[in-house]
Order: C-alpha cells, then structure tokens, then sequence
C-alpha cells in the first residue's frame, strides 16, 4: 500500500448471500465491532434486495455501499436489470463491474466499458474486475491477457475520471477455491496493472489509482498481501459474510506503511 498517493480500499462483495433481515444482523454486528482507525475505505456491495436495508443501518457510518452489477442502460426493456442510476438513488456509492463470475455468464470487456461509463455518469465508483484463468496463467499469458482487459474496459474514459476508479485483480483460479495467490505473484500482476495504466494516462494518473487484490484473500493472509507496495486494499467474498473476519482484514488494512 502506499497512503502518501491513493486510498487503501477494503470491499466485501456478497455475491448472492444473505437476505435483507440477516443483513440488519451483519450490519449491527459489524459497527459494533468496526476498528476506530480511519485509514482505509471500506465497502460491502451486496445483494440488490439489501441494499435499502444495508444503506439504512450503515448511514451514520463510513462504510460505503455497493452493488454487485448494473446495466449500461439508464432505463429500458431489459427485465431483472438494475440501472446504475437506481443503485446511486438507492444511496449506494460503488458498483462491481467485469466480475469474472458475471463474464463467465457472456459479459464481454465491450460491456464491461459501457458499464463503468454508465456508472460513473450516475456518480458510482466502479470497482473493476480483471484476472486470468488457469490454463491463462500457465500459458504464461497472464500480463497480456490482463493488459487487454485494461485497456478495453479504459477505453474512452477521460483522463481526469480514471483515477476514480477502483481496479481489483482477482485470478479467476483463486476465487473461491481456498488458492491463493502469493504475495510475490499478486504484487507482479498489480505491479503490471499500473504499469500499463501510467502507460495508457501517464504517471500521476496511475500513482493515484487504488488496485485491490481478490481471489481468496482472507483474515490469515491480509496481511501479508497489503503489505504489497501495489495492492491497496482487498476485494473479499467469503470473509466479508463473517463481521469478524471482515474486521480483521480491515485491521491488517490499517498496518503502517513505509
């Protein structure tokens, strides 16, 4: 992490758990238990029917809240769908874009792009998934798939909005599975990503854009992997569902930095 130019950012994402009532539960639980420190971010982007529930307990907190899509359309005949514009109404303040589990359903890295222009235009700040598969990774063509990933869901962003976006490299073989990648190969592939954005914006632009780590990182390992001079925070599945794991991981978070 480096505090001096970027935000550290912890970000639960929920995926589809837990109802609005055990929402209420997790909320209580959670500030009751929230470290006082002030240095990193933290975000829950949860389930669309809990984030009424969620925004409510957590209003006169600093814990931001998200959703887990949206839909590149302001409005329309597209059923299930929930536009970027109803989540920011909702009083959500981030969205998760280009999940892997949501590419894996046909989101293509063109709907990736259109989908973080719709959210920020509606003032979200959109966390954006890039990663690689297994047989990617061990065909040695994880930098180039990831640099292609990048530069499709950059494309058309103006410079002066991209260091408002959050970008979290999530190897899609360590997502859910208990792997994990190690410190050392998750700081090289996030090292990458801001290589390739001072590439594409120039070197300020990239100083200041926060890139989390997911796929598996957990309250055992946090720490470790943000010690990292390049990952600025975790995107977190499984722990982000248990208060005190969540907790321990934004403590590992709030370490001191060189």
């Amino acid at each position: 992490m480096n505090r001096k130019y970027r935000k550290t950012v912890i970000a639960g994402n929920w995926k589809m758990n837990k109802t609005p009532s055990e929402t209420k539960e997790f909320m209580a639980e959670l500030k009751s238990i929230m470290p006082k420190g002030r240095w990193c971010d933290v975000a829950l982007c949860v389930p669309a029917v809990c984030i009424p529930t969620a925004v409510r307990t957590m209003r006169e907190t600093r814990v931001g809240i998200g959703g887990e899509n949206c839909n590149a359309n302001p409005s329309g005949a597209y059923t299930g769908e929930i536009a970027a514009n109803m989540l920011t109404d909702a009083g959500c303040k981030y969205v998760i874009i280009g999940h892997s589990e949501r590419r894996a359903m046909g989101e293509t890295d063109a709907d990736v792009n259109a989908k973080i222009k719709a959210a920020m235009a509606a003032e979200l700040i959109p966390i954006v998934c890039v990663g690689e598969s297994l047989e990617q990774r061990e065909a040695n063509v994880t930098n180039d798939w990831i640099t292609l990933q990048i530069k499709m869901a950059l494309n058309g962003i103006p410079e002066e909005k991209i260091r408002k976006i959050i970008v979290a490299y999530e190897p899609i073989w360590a997502i859910g599975t208990g792997r994990t990648a190690t410190p050392e190969q998750a700081e090289e592939v996030c090292e990458h990503i801001r290589t390739v954005i001072r590439k594409l914006f120039g070197a300020k632009i990239a100083r200041a854009v926060s890139i989390l780590y997911g796929g598996s990182m957990n309250e055992k390992n946090a720490f470790e992997l943000l010690a990292q001079p390049d990952i600025d925070g975790g995107l977190i599945g499984g722990a982000s569902l248990v208060p005190e794991k969540f907790v321990k991981i934004i403590e590992a978070a709030n370490q001191p930095t060189i």
